[in-house]
């Protein structure tokens, strides 16, 4: 039963005309007073979603896009000054990508602000999807599925739980020795603490769930990590198959009592209107948008190298047969498109075929979407949609 809602913004400034006809994503560079224009819209929508009681504001961690797409380099830097100007609101990290960190400051970072915040930053992980980003910080990145970045990612885990779990520890592994045997005011040293440690132990931990292996979903099972199953383009909607996978995964690695949709977020973008055909038109050019900014990071599945080619041309893609509609998108599912009440037996329509489901990820909040209606949209499911379900109270 869904219990709690919230919303995960990737964190786009203003970006001016947006669509298929509007600027292409590598034709845009703000300057930096447009780019930090950022913390103030964040500050503007986790207000809102404070007010109206949803659980959790999500950000994304990303660097360099001077094109405005993702531009929240540090979130729990953020996070700690986000809980200081609200409630009850949690927020969650989505995601600290580990191969950009060093697992130990990442660590620290995490469980200084969750001491700092009483425990409402949620801890999220990732490997990262941007080359631009990874391989500058160091981690090859260019295949997203490339062993050295999988591996590091995984080594970066298990030195982190490792540190929020025990009181001392070592780590000796391919990539990372810690601590180095070295001699230290008079012993050698074999042991470290984190200091400080989490306050709020076990560290509830989340990870996106992307290409759905099975080694993934072991790894996650392993370390009790809970899944992210991301909605719009990335998914095409929930996933039966996956989800199925996923729950028997939990229970062969000791969650006897998971049901489908346990220990997950299912993620779907939602816009609210009169009508379907009124929220379809005018939600149209956010999914244009993305596909803009995801499709030649190969978040759709099937574009060929044509496709991508006309997206980055605001001159031939609207004319381009080949990419999918916003009307087909919505048919199968990947966006929530309606009225208030349409939406809201969609959901429950999840809600029934996923019994262990609590919780949701909501709102217009994809590539373009202006700050006004992503706080309208917020607004509508808050007081619209989200008072039909058992949602549990806040603090």
């Amino acid at each position: 039963m869904i219990k709690n809602f919230g919303s995960l913004y990737a964190g786009h400034v203003d970006l001016g005309d947006i669509g298929l006809a509007g600027t292409a994503v590598n034709e845009r560079r703000f300057d930096n007073d447009h780019l930090i224009t950022i913390y103030d819209r964040v500050e503007q929508i986790v207000k809102v979603m404070d007010d109206l009681r949803y659980h959790s504001f999500w950000a994304a961690e990303h660097h360099f896009q001077h094109e405005g797409n993702e531009t929240i380099p540090n979130l729990l830097l953020l996070y700690v000054h986000l809980a200081n100007i609200t409630k009850n609101l949690k927020f969650g990290c989505g995601f600290n990508i580990n191969p950009m960190w060093h697992p130990l400051r990442l660590a620290e970072d995490y469980a200084t602000a969750d001491i700092l915040t009483n425990g409402r930053v949620i801890f999220g992980v990732g490997r990262g999807y941007h080359s631009r980003e990874v391989a500058t910080f160091g981690v090859p990145s260019t295949d997203m599925d490339s062993d050295t970045n999988r591996e590091v990612f995984e080594e970066q885990v298990e030195i982190m739980m490792k540190a929020f779990n025990q009181v001392s520890f070592s780590h000796h592994g391919k990539h990372y020795d810690l601590p180095p045997e070295v001699p230290y005011r008079g012993y050698t040293l074999k042991e470290i603490t984190l200091v400080p440690r989490p306050k709020h132990l076990p560290v509830e931990t989340w990870q996106p769930m992307v290409s759905a292996g099975q080694r993934a979903m072991d790894f996650m099972a392993k370390h009790g990590i809970q899944a992210i199953v991301g909605g719009g383009a990335v998914t095409g909607g929930p996933n039966d198959e996956v989800i199925k996978r996923w729950t028997e995964t939990l229970v062969n690695h000791g969650h006897t009592d998971a049901q489908l949709g346990s220990r997950l977020t299912i993620g779907l973008p939602t816009f609210i209107a009169d009508s379907e055909k009124e929220a379809i038109d005018q939600a149209r050019k956010y999914f244009e948008e993305d596909m803009k900014m995801f499709g030649p990071l190969g978040f759709f599945r099937g574009f060929t190298p044509e496709m991508l080619d006309a997206l980055g041309d605001p001159k031939r893609a609207p004319t381009t047969s080949s990419l999918p509609t916003f009307e087909e998108t919505v048919a199968a599912g990947a966006w929530l498109c309606g009225t208030a009440e349409q939406i809201t037996e969609r959901i429950m329509e999840i809600q029934d075929k996923f019994p262990g489901l609590e919780y949701m990820h909501v709102g217009c909040v994809r590539q373009g979407t202006p700050l006004n209606v992503m706080i309208e949209q917020l607004e509508r499911f808050g007081k619209e949609v989200m008072p039909k379900f058992n949602v549990a109270k806040p603090g």
